[in-house]
């Protein structure tokens, strides 16, 4: 697994710094030269971190300003590039950006910066994290009880393939096995979504602590085997390991 950001800026001499230190940590770049195709890909696509050329690139404060409106985004890990003329850095981080640099960047305080950053990134990426799983879930409702088959998990929720349809918004208890483990999972869960091929994703609610630590860390194990690292990473944040 590669983490992806999206590099906002026209300037060739930033972007001759910073694509190779980010490659270097396994972060792909995107790299868009121009604010308004900038807005729309922030709009359809999600990043682990967004980099503005906030100074030299043409609409560039909008964007930052803008970033945690968007659905997709707004809680990305967003990098103020500063030119030391205008926006002061104090601004930026009134205007959403976690991290600032600024004008000249060598590759020294790009990999400074970026390796600070990565704990942030990897616990976002984790929060949306989908892990792909094929397991039988079985879904009790109304008294009533069937088997469904998985295809993915996150932290808080899960997508299964059904053979009928639930109605947005119904309750019902799911209960299943972690592949490869111990753990069995009862909880209480919510149709988010549903479409018309069976397939629906349901939002976990009033998870236990104790079975919420367990899904993380089955979740920390299988991102680990893709991101090596990560998990020693996420753990040392919290002053604890799994």
């Amino acid at each position: 697994m590669t983490l992806e950001s999206l590099l906002l800026s026209e300037d060739p001499d930033l972007v001759r710094v910073l694509r190779p230190t980010l490659e270097k940590m396994s972060i792909d770049v995107e790299i868009c030269q121009e604010a308004r195709a900038g807005s729309d890909i922030l709009i359809s696509d999600k990043f682990d971190a967004v980099i503005v050329d906030c100074d030299d690139l043409k609409g560039g404060l909008a964007l930052l300003q803008g970033l945690r409106s968007t659905p997709s985004n707004r809680n990305s890990v967003a990098f103020a590039v500063l030119n030391g003329k205008r926006t002061t850095t104090q601004d930026a981080f009134g205007m959403g950006a976690n991290f600032v640099l600024q004008k000249p960047i060598s590759a020294l305080n790009a990999s400074r910066c970026f390796h600070a950053a990565l704990n942030f990134m990897l616990k976002e990426r984790r929060r949306y994290f989908r892990q792909p799983v094929k397991m039988q879930v079985k879904v009790v409702l109304e008294g009533k009880t069937f088997v469904a088959t998985s295809t993915n998990i996150s932290e808080g929720g899960i997508a299964l393939m059904l053979r009928d349809a639930l109605p947005k918004g119904a309750a019902p208890h799911l209960q299943f096995a972690l592949p490869d483990s111990n753990i069995r999972m009862e909880l209480e869960a919510e149709v988010a979504w549903s479409d018309m091929k069976g397939l629906a994703g349901f939002r976990f609610h009033n998870v236990p602590a104790s079975s919420q630590a367990q899904l993380e860390k089955w979740l920390d194990d299988r991102m680990e085997q893709e991101f090596p690292g990560a998990k020693e990473r996420l753990a040392a944040e919290h002053g604890t390991k799994h």
